[in-house]
């Protein structure tokens, strides 16, 4: 059983885009596990602002823990943040997964009709944010 919650968040700390993985059944999973992720990677976003100064890396691998979660960041070129939440360990496929994403959010952020900071509602980016999901998350 593997879940990951995956967040991009903006200059101002709001979620510009957000999406689920799991191999549970979603007649199984809970309500209240969506909002413990978004609590649980909102409390991370600290973390993350304080070792993204540590490093020249844009991969922060697993930066934080609570319980069985763990939280893993990607800082982009222009300070966005990349935060995903997973219960298990998948250093391989979070770093493939972040890659994949960073690359559709350039493509996406280059659009002359996007404005950056505001929610990313396009089919298509969505449909990727699926693909790469259960390419490196989920197999």
């Amino acid at each position: 059983m593997s879940t990951y919650y995956f967040v991009i968040v903006g200059h101002n700390d709001n979620p510009i885009y957000e999406k689920e993985f799991s191999t549970v059944n979603k007649e199984l999973r809970k309500e209240d596990h969506r909002h413990l992720s978004q609590f649980i990677a909102h409390a991370a976003l600290d973390l993350v602002d304080e070792h993204k100064w540590k490093t020249a890396n844009m991969q922060l691998k697993s930066i934080d823990r609570f319980n069985q979660w763990f939280v893993s960041a990607f800082i982009t070129a222009s300070q966005i943040r990349f935060i995903i939440v997973h219960d298990n360990k998948n250093d391989e496929g979070i770093k493939n997964y972040f890659n994949e994403m960073y690359d559709t959010y350039i493509k996406h952020s280059m659009n002359a009709f996007y404005r950056i900071n505001t929610p990313i509602k396009s089919p298509m980016f969505e449909k990727k944010s699926e693909i790469f999901g259960r390419k490196y998350l989920l197999s």
